[in-house]
């Protein structure tokens, strides 16, 4: 049941008190927007990110960025705070349908924070096991795919089967030189079911 404390142009009901909306920044300015709405007193933020690495030109790269790109979450007074929301930088507009604007539960939000731990940054782990389908980032290997054999955690390294010139080989790389095949989004979901 929505308690209103105004009623909007088209006669809906307008949430009174404070209540979780999901916010559009800017692109790749959601840490900007995070950072300007959390100075404000009235509003909480609450920003998912995590740590991962990438394959880059020069070799792997650890990066972090928001686990819903252009996306954060804000707790606020629609009626008091929205045009203050708004307004503030690094924020492109509070989600909305028309006049409508939809709400997040509280348990949304307590299970988002449960899954990624207390810390402001998940960092997801390069763990692999064996039949993980991997990316080779970086060598003489780079771009080809292939499969963990066995990871070898106390020498940092990974054996791979690999098709190479037509036949399948084993390789020994180092643990920085292959990157998960599988969206780190998925690999997150599915490691917290």
């Amino acid at each position: 049941m929505t308690i209103a404390s105004e009623i909007g142009p088209q006669g809906e009901a307008i949430p009174a008190g404070l209540a979780w909306y999901c916010v559009r920044s800017q692109p790749k300015h959601e840490h900007i927007a995070a950072a300007h709405l959390a100075r404000e007193s009235d509003v909480e933020v609450f920003l998912p990110r995590v740590a991962f690495k990438r394959a880059t030109r020069s070799g792997p790269a650890r990066v972090t960025e928001a686990l819903f790109p252009n996306y954060l979450f804000a707790r606020f007074d629609l009626i008091a705070s929205l045009r203050k929301v708004q307004a503030s930088r690094g924020v492109g507009g509070v989600v909305h349908f028309g006049y409508r604007w939809p709400t997040i539960p509280e348990s949304v939000i307590n299970d988002l924070r449960t899954m990624l731990g207390d810390s402001a940054i998940h960092v997801i782990p390069n763990d692999f096991a064996p039949g993980d389908p991997v990316r080779i980032i970086g060598g003489a290997f780079h771009g080809l795919e292939a499969l963990v054999q066995r990871a070898m955690p106390g020498r940092e390294r990974v054996a791979v089967l690999l098709e190479f010139l037509g036949r399948q080989t084993t390789v020994e790389l180092s643990r920085d030189s292959v990157e998960p095949q599988a969206d780190i989004r998925q690999k997150l979901a599915q490691a917290n079911l």
